[in-house]
């Protein structure tokens, strides 16, 4: 009798073969642009299974190192559902990278086909608690304010004179469970994961360890750049309160001392109550704000509504999950950079 874990390595055999062979354009399952190795003829596979990790394989494996994307073009990758394809990539990669929270199915099947062949980046950098670094207004009754807005000194909701009882903010609308995974919004951690990834891509082939460590040193530099222009960009603006629909910019709100104010507790996806729709309208009034972000892979409708409401325009803030056509850029430095402007425009910086 085949063992049952021949017979699965087989299929996924097949499986890389036919993707091998019919994969184009950065789709599902292919190399990221059409750009890099086939993985037969790749020195390592890696498979991710959203953007920003994607480029940073790309950019820390070099010419040697094939990598495939799990989420297609356009599509939320929070919403990820692996096919017998794609799970048939992870069981014959070299390495899955990935951060677990952010895409349950690719958390479980790493855990059942790839545990000893991953790199987590929640084992690499410090996750964010979710909540911290911004606040929501997903309560129909009361305010998600932080610190002056409501919160004491620990960090805890109280009650407002109304008797109303103020919540932490509750993430993004997607079950992440306790952790923020959107951690490539702070380029230090990008450039902490780039070395990590350089490291590991050394053990699996000793042989091109030199040019991974090479590549990730390349990638930091790029990084730290990337960073001093959000220091330089943002040092000196009127107003410091950004309003988003999907609180993911925690990690960059945090990191250059802006506030994150999202219509929260609801998915991108979905339409919030005309309870929080006034709250974050009130909000936008009272304190001046100018811009309401809006997503590539999120509805406009709500941002629309508010801006309605209080005069305000509505832009893209690209969370980078995907490129897009709507994306201010059309890899992750020139998103980044493109979102700088975004916000040095709305926040009126000098």
């Amino acid at each position: 009798m085949v063992p049952m874990r021949t017979i699965l390595r087989t299929a996924a055999l097949t499986a890389v073969a036919l993707m091998t062979a019919t994969a184009c354009g950065g789709g599902e399952g292919s190399t990221a642009g059409g750009e890099g190795p086939a993985p037969a003829d790749a020195d390592l596979t890696v498979v991710t299974g959203v953007y920003p990790l994607e480029w940073l394989a790309q950019e820390v494996g070099g010419e040697g190192v094939a990598v495939l994307q799990l989420t297609e073009p356009g599509m939320e990758p929070h919403d990820l559902e692996l096919t017998g394809r794609q799970i048939g990539e992870l069981t014959e990669a070299d390495l899955a990278f990935y951060v677990s929270g952010l895409q349950p199915a690719v958390d479980e099947a790493v855990e059942q086909e790839a545990s000893d062949r991953a790199l987590d980046v929640a084992d690499v950098v410090e996750l964010h608690p979710v909540g911290e670094g911004g606040h929501d207004h997903g309560d129909d009754d009361g305010h998600g304010h932080e610190d002056e807005h409501g919160h004491d000194e620990d960090g805890h909701g109280h009650e407002d004179e109304d008797g109303h009882a103020e919540e932490e903010a509750q993430g993004d609308g997607h079950d992440h469970g306790d952790f923020d995974p959107h951690f490539w919004l702070d380029v230090d951690l990008m450039a902490t994961t780039a070395q990590a990834l350089g490291e590991r891509l050394g053990e699996l082939n000793p042989d091109a360890a030199d040019e991974y460590t090479a590549n990730a040193e390349a990638v930091s530099a790029d990084l730290e750049a990337i960073g001093r222009e959000y220091e330089e960009g943002l040092a000196s603006c009127e107003r410091n309160e950004v309003v988003v629909g999907h609180t993911a910019f925690s990690y960059l709100t945090e990191h250059y001392g802006l506030e994150q104010v999202g219509v929260s507790g609801v998915d991108p996806d979905s339409e919030p109550s005309p309870t929080q729709i006034a709250d974050i309208a009130d909000f936008v009034r009272e304190h001046g704000v100018t811009t309401i972000f809006t997503e590539p892979l999120m509805p406009e409708a709500t941002a629309q509504t508010i801006a309605a409401e209080t005069g305000a325009s509505v832009e893209v803030l690209d969370p980078l999950e995907g490129v897009t056509d709507d994306s201010p850029g059309d890899d992750y430095p020139s998103i980044m950079r493109g979102n700088l402007e975004a916000l040095r425009t709305a926040l009126s910086c000098s």
